[in-house]
């Protein structure tokens, strides 16, 4: 249940932990490749692809994650402002006071940098089933050395054997910054002058109607009168003023019509309730709250994949160009549902989502805000297991062990490596012009 964002409640203290460990290291594991803790398997993944797709553009990306108030009750730097739980897992969304600092640079010139982010949420779920073997010993059947189920996450410390596993709960799923609500430095120097002009216009070709108005008349009995009365309400400074009044009421008028838009492109909230109460009688422990943490790593490492088509989690066609320029793609916190249909043991959906993007083309950094349309797809004919599972991985021509979620090729001979998943993949993806 959804609790109000401004009375919202301090975070329990060991997720507080996590998401402050997970906030304080997230620059490094952007900008420098370095391991973040706490994160699923799909979020250290997409970290790293975006790590890989920096040093491909031949820039240094500095990404500082600071925090903006030192205000907190309890002690806590996390509040709890939204929870959720299906049949397998409960889900709390941590909100925070942070800041993020970018800069894009190359042979020490600064090509952008921006301070524009305030808000983090994060997502951290926990298993309500199954079991939590952390330290559980395991014995690897390649090496047979003992390690720990957490060790052998990343593969045998000693032999590198790879396993496939669940994620070890409780993990950060999902987080995204949201930019503060405000007005660019260009709406500002262009749209308050011409708001001024308006006023001022207005102030001359009206001016003598209002100086009729009884109230103002009176109040203007003397030439002293008048001339201050005057300059209070169509005076330079008065036009000025009455210009900026004039701008923000403009701003918020077009940012109401574009949220009516946006509603339009994203989808409906009728879809997305259709499209849960459809997917619970498939799979009683689905929610969408999941889903869409699910959705949102898929579509980021698709565009940070140097080669998306060798994914495990990717079946669609080349994506676009412009996908290979982009270093830092930001949820932007809309995630609509458009459609979605079931046939012959399959779940196809269509989501739209609000991303903010920065690229670098040639040497010059773009922020721009695209609408990006993913197309899912999922089996519906496995049962889900809702206990821990571990098998090993190995390549079925040549007996090799690696890990298909990097690559689902195998190193040794070249063989795809067929994965039977009940998992969502990622079938098309797409900006919305």
């Amino acid at each position: 249940m959804g609790k109000n964002y401004f009375q919202a409640i301090p975070i329990k203290p060991s997720y507080d932990e996590k998401l402050i460990r997970f906030t304080s290291s997230l620059g490094d594991a952007i900008g420098k490749g370095e391991t973040i803790p706490f994160a699923d398997n799909d979020v250290t993944y997409m970290l790293k692809l975006q790590n890989e797709r920096i040093k491909e553009k031949g820039v240094e990306f500095g990404y500082d994650v600071y925090k903006r108030t030192e205000d907190s009750r309890l002690g806590n730097t996390f509040f709890d402002v939204e929870d959720w739980q299906d049949g397998h897992y409960a889900s709390t969304v941590g909100f925070g006071v942070f800041g993020v600092k970018r800069q894009v640079s190359k042979n020490n010139a600064v090509l952008y940098k921006d301070n524009l982010r305030h808000v983090f949420y994060g997502t951290v779920t926990d298993v309500v089933s199954g079991d939590h073997p952390d330290n559980e010993i395991h014995v690897c059947p390649n090496c047979g050395a003992d390690s720990t189920i957490a060790e052998l996450q990343n593969g045998c410390p000693y032999c590198g054997t790879q396993y496939k596993m669940d994620d070890l709960f409780p993990k950060i799923t999902g987080f995204y910054f949201f930019d503060q609500l405000r007005i660019t430095k260009k709406q500002l120097l262009i749209g308050w002058p011409a708001c001024t002009v308006f006023c001022a216009a207005v102030a001359l070709v009206f001016g003598h109607y209002i100086d009729s108005i009884p109230v103002i008349a009176r109040m203007m009995e003397s030439s002293s009168d008048r001339a201050y009365v005057s300059n209070v309400l169509y005076g330079p400074i008065a036009c000025i003023v009455w210009g900026g009044f004039l701008f923000l009421f403009l701003h918020l008028l077009f940012k109401i019509a574009k949220a009516i838009v946006d509603l339009e492109r994203m989808g409906t909230a009728e879809s997305r309730s259709r499209f849960e109460i459809r997917m619970k009688k498939i799979t009683p422990e689905f929610s969408f709250e999941y889903f869409k943490n699910k959705a949102i790593s898929l579509i980021k490492t698709a565009v940070y994949s140097k080669d998306e088509g060798g994914l495990l989690c990717y079946k669609g066609d080349p994506l676009s160009a412009e996908f290979k320029d982009i270093i830092d793609l930001n949820y932007a916190g809309t995630f609509g549902l458009k459609e979605f249909t079931e046939e012959e043991g399959m779940v196809t959906v269509e989501t739209r989502s609000y991303f903010d993007v920065l690229s670098v083309k040639d040497d010059k950094v773009s922020y721009t805000h695209p609408v990006i349309s993913a197309t899912f797809r999922r089996r519906t004919d496995i049962p889900v297991d809702l206990n821990f599972n571990m098998t090993r991985i190995q390549c079925p021509a040549c007996g090799a062990s690696f890990n298909p979620v990097k690559n689902k090729f195998c190193p040794s001979c070249g063989k795809e490596y067929e994965l039977i998943t009940d998992d969502w993949i990622l079938i098309d993806l797409k900006t919305i012009k």
